[in-house]
């Protein structure tokens, strides 16, 4: 596996295998024709602000940039559930779902973040591949490893499944309540070793805890990247929910085989 990097100009990447029939990437708010200050200007989200046109046509940019401008784009309304769907490209799109697998070339699938993390995911030799939203409650709900037991299911071994965990929000920004710790601690108090307190205030890390869940899974560590950039302290380049308090765009991540 290679480090992330900026391709396009737009479009932050990270090369899971280097196989020439998988396409990923991960979009920042760079390269798009949104001319509003909060989703200027790679908005890819409906209903933030910008003309459907405009989205529309942010969409076309991304796809073309990277490469599936004939595929079969799937999508859904996240709602920081554990829920992963089989997706077979006969239905676009999906009403509270957060994780998606699917073993059909031509299908790309796609989750939105401004802050959660997006987690793109590809077995080589089964020829399957899961994308997920990862917030902190789907996160902590387990989303990850319910996209690795689906794609187990369809014949993934995740001792071969390769991660690449996007950018979002990191330790360093999430500030965290009680009511974060005492959520996580109900589902394992095993999270709570990526919980920190200094100065009286709690930080969570959703990048840590991503990666523990993906190795508790089965996914070898040195097959998982993480990126290290944190949203919210680059609200320039990415769109950050904390950040910009709610008023922002949404970026897109996005995994298909050839």
């Amino acid at each position: 596996m290679t480090d992330f990097y900026t391709e396009n100009g737009i479009v932050y990447c990270a090369a899971l295998s280097g196989a020439p029939s998988l396409i990923h990437g991960f979009s920042t708010r760079l390269g798009g024709v949104s001319e509003l200050p909060h989703t200027k200007s790679l908005n890819l989200g409906y209903n933030r602000g910008d003309p459907d046109e405009v989205v529309d046509e942010n969409f076309r940019i991304f796809k073309e940039k990277l490469g599936i401008t004939g595929a079969v784009l799937v999508s859904a309304h996240q709602a920081h559930t554990k829920k992963v769907v089989y997706a077979d490209g006969s239905s676009v799109h999906f009403e509270n779902v957060d994780g998606f697998v699917t073993n059909k070339p031509g299908v790309a699938l796609l989750v939105k973040t401004a802050d959660c993390q997006p987690i793109l995911l590809y077995d080589e030799k089964a020829r399957v591949i899961g994308a997920c939203h990862a917030g902190w409650r789907g996160t902590v709900a387990g989303i990850a490893a319910e996209t690795v037991a689906a794609m187990t299911k369809l014949g993934a071994d995740p001792k071969n499944i390769l991660a690449a965990c996007g950018p979002c929000i990191d330790k360093c920004c999430f500030e965290v309540g009680d009511d974060f710790v005492d959520t996580v601690a109900y589902f394992s108090d095993e999270f709570l070793q990526f919980v920190s307190k200094e100065n009286g205030k709690y930080h969570a890390d959703i990048k840590a805890m991503n990666r523990h869940i993906l190795m508790c899974s089965g996914v070898p560590e040195e097959n998982i990247r993480v990126s290290e950039e944190c949203t919210c302290c680059d609200p320039g380049k990415f769109f950050s929910h904390r950040y910009s308090k709610g008023l922002r765009g949404t970026m897109a991540s996005v995994i298909m085989m050839k």
